[in-house]
């Protein structure tokens, strides 16, 4: 890759499962760091917090010949009671956020998993901004609720619209509108 910038390349094919191996993981973290804690200052000094001790971390992975290179994307999801499924810290790097499906495949990805995992309801807590993204993708408003000094809608996926997946780590692989 010597001549092409990060910033100039944009990987046309990705990765979308579960982060389980380590450089996954720091990257998620790293990630959501640079969106939450940096970018957009919700948070102090980290974002972490109980949640992440239970929850499942999925991610946007870019590709290189076919092999995992970055992650690019996150979310994470949790069941915090039988059946009852949230997912929260949706993060895209700010240089793949033109590429337009990186967030819907992660929240896809997300709803579908849980579905797999018995979810009978799924939850949400979106930024005001992400909310025209959500409706577009069968997903109901409940009500504002403000977290972390920002407002947040609390939004509802519609079930049926997300066949349930019973493999989060095999995920499946997605191109940007722009590949060829």
């Amino acid at each position: 890759m010597s001549g092409i910038s990060h910033s100039s390349f944009v990987s046309p094919e990705f990765i979308i499962r579960a982060a389980t191996e380590n450089w996954e993981l720091q990257s998620v973290a790293r990630l959501r760091h640079a969106v939450f804690v940096d970018e957009q200052r919700i948070f102090k000094r980290h974002d972490r917090d109980e949640i992440d001790d239970v929850a499942i971390p999925l991610a946007a992975i870019t590709t290189m010949a076919a092999e995992p290179a970055e992650v690019v994307g996150t979310v994470r999801i949790h069941q915090p009671s039988p059946g009852i499924w949230w997912g929260s810290r949706l993060a895209v790097d700010a240089n793949y956020r033109r590429v337009g499906k990186l967030g819907a495949e992660l929240i896809r990805l997300a709803v579908c998993s849980a579905n797999g995992m018995g979810c009978t309801q799924f939850n949400a807590h979106v930024q005001q901004q992400n909310v025209p993204l959500f409706r577009r993708l069968h997903w109901d408003c409940v009500g504002p609720v403000d977290l972390h000094g920002v407002r947040h809608m609390h939004m509802r996926a519609a079930l049926d619209h997300y066949p349930a997946i019973l493999s989060p780590e095999t995920g499946w692989y997605a191109r940007s509108r722009r590949a060829g």
